[in-house]
């Protein structure tokens, strides 16, 4: 403190010399910096389907409910820490195909997650929905819980009192009790034949809480053409998955023998590493809680762009 000068008195000094009050003076201030972006993960593909990667921000236009935006954040760095849940279709319909589909998660895993940087956590439906594996970084742990990935053991199957598929409830449960409350780059990845038999919640419910969890879904659909006959049994769980990755903002992928789970995996590895990440402040803030339209184009009329299409605009209590 220089000789002569008491704190008040050097505060009533920088108060008469500086046009803004100085931060020392307002012990009792409060501010607030509350400013909300909304957050759009992109994949974009040329008219064959491959990847583009060198696209700029000046690239993309976007628009929230037919009203332009100002795109404010924009990154192409794939570096960004990840959040994966596995949803793995364990009922009855996917007996046969269930130890395909638990050879190429453990080699997807692998491949993708970087320890003590990215978590993952493994949840499996059937006719109840259970987290075989909480959120981890350690690849080891991934590993040993998808060995435990299984259909009902026939006692298992007495109590509930019979099968089910619990697609959508899954979906919801992952989005709400995990996903909600995270940040960053988040994705499901969905491996079922898209047969739902049993949910409380309907499929416009699964959508919705995947994209109030700012959660991308990718669905992988993984059937056994023999179980429920030539027919198909009459369900249309093709169109299921399919809706789940597009209004989300994900991929839709089949499994068959022109692409098999493995190279599925392995373009869903590509596409992850391709993400351009942008972020924008609505020109219009929430007063009310609602869906709002996004449509996220590029200025190359060539190119084919994957992100979500709504977003829940929360309006501050």
């Amino acid at each position: 403190m220089p000789l002569g000068f008491t704190r008040r008195g050097l505060l009533k000094l920088c108060g008469a010399l500086c046009p803004v009050r100085s931060l020392l003076a307002q012990d009792d201030a409060v501010f607030s910096t509350e400013v909300k972006v909304v957050n759009v993960l992109a994949t974009v593909r040329n008219k064959t389907g491959s990847l583009i990667s060198n696209l700029n921000q000046d690239d993309f236009l976007l628009s929230e409910d037919g009203r332009p935006q100002t795109i404010r954040y924009f990154a192409r760095d794939t570096d960004l820490p990840l959040t994966l849940g596995l949803l793995v279709d364990t009922s009855g319909s996917q007996g046969r195909v269930l130890d395909a589909e638990r050879g190429a998660c453990l080699r997807f895993l692998d491949q993708v997650v970087r320890e003590k940087k990215d978590h993952v956590f493994i949840m499996q439906f059937d006719s109840a929905v259970q987290i075989r594996q909480p959120l981890t970084s350690s690849v080891g742990k991934l590993d040993d819980a998808l060995a435990y990935v299984d259909s009902e053991t026939t006692r298992q199957l007495r109590l509930r009192g019979g099968g089910g598929t619990l697609l959508y409830d899954a979906v919801a449960q992952a989005s709400d009790d995990i996903m909600q409350k995270l940040t960053g780059r988040k994705a499901l990845i969905v491996l079922s034949d898209g047969v739902d038999f049993g949910s409380t919640l309907a499929l416009d419910d699964a959508v919705d809480k995947a994209l109030r969890a700012d959660t991308l879904v990718y669905s992988m659909l993984y059937s056994d053409s023999g179980y429920y006959g030539p027919f198909g049994g009459g369900h249309d769980g093709k169109g299921v998955l399919q809706r789940l990755a597009k209004e989300t903002g994900g991929s839709f992928f089949e499994i068959s023998k022109k692409q098999t789970v493995d190279q599925a995996f392995e373009i869903l590895e590509q596409e992850l590493r391709t993400q351009y990440s942008l972020g924008y402040v609505s020109d219009k803030p929430a007063t009310i809680s609602e869906f709002r339209a996004i449509r996220l184009t590029t200025t190359q009329k060539n190119l084919v762009v994957e992100a979500r299409q709504r977003y829940w605009a929360s309006a501050s209590p």
